[in-house]
């Protein structure tokens, strides 16, 4: 079977989203007894830091302190709370159709990986101690999306443009209006989207091609390696 035929736009939006939801359910259950919960509706059901640390989350603390460069990646698909995850995979229910339609599925999955990546290495930089969530990866598609309604000239784009920029501006003011956003990630990820837009370019200019999807496939793979190393890891310390 073809990956193009495999990999359906319905079939890998709905894994991402299961993954993230594996991922936050695996925190709970090892963070077991210690889990919090609370009235604050953005606290309610957290799994433990050193959960979340142990689980691939990224930052100051697990770069500079454990080497752990891969959290680059792993961070993207961690979440700190039950709202945490709903308003993302809501958002990137909304978002990621709309990138496949002028990208393409694998090209999209490439970009909200680097994007996760980018978000997190600015953090890094910006000495955000941990951090976590989808929403770097979600910057870079609205990212990606600016860069394609700012430059392909057609009502359409333009109507995404429009689109994209209330988005970001909604972006910056949940920034300064909640506390604990990493603004930083959402500008990195942000950034890294309209730069591989540019790079990787958009249905209009040129189709998907077999480079974009040995390379979608191959950080389908190394993620899916990432995630479930300590999933296993934990498991075995926890259960056995």
């Amino acid at each position: 079977m073809k990956p193009q035929s495999f990999f359906t736009p319905a079939f890998l939006l709905k894994g991402i989203i299961y993954t993230n939801i594996f991922m936050f359910v695996t925190c709970l259950i090892f963070s077991g007894k210690e889990t919090h919960f609370s009235i604050n509706p953005f606290e309610a059901l957290s799994p433990t830091m050193d959960v979340l640390n142990f689980m691939g989350a990224s930052g100051r603390i697990p770069i500079a302190h454990y080497k752990a460069w891969w959290s680059l990646i792993t961070a993207n698909w961690l979440h700190g709370s039950l709202l945490h995850i709903l308003f993302n995979m809501l958002a990137l229910r909304t978002v990621a159709p709309l990138v496949i339609h002028e990208y393409g599925r694998f090209r999209m999955f490439t970009i909200y990986t680097l994007a996760g990546a980018g978000g997190f290495l600015l953090s890094y930089l910006g000495n955000v101690y941990m951090t976590i969530g989808a929403s770097s990866g979600l910057c870079g598609l609205i990212g990606a999306l600016l860069y394609f309604g700012r430059s392909q000239g057609s009502e359409w784009a333009h109507r995404v443009y429009k689109q994209t920029s209330g988005w970001i501006i909604s972006l910056i003011l949940i920034g300064f209006l909640i506390p604990n956003i990493n603004n930083w990630g959402h500008a990195g990820g942000l950034l890294t989207g309209i730069l591989f837009g540019w790079i990787f370019s958009y249905n209009d200019r040129r189709r998907e091609n077999l480079l974009d999807r040995i390379l979608a496939i191959a950080f389908m793979g190394i993620t899916a390696l990432l995630l479930i190393f300590p999933v296993i890891q934990g498991t075995f310390l926890i259960f056995s």
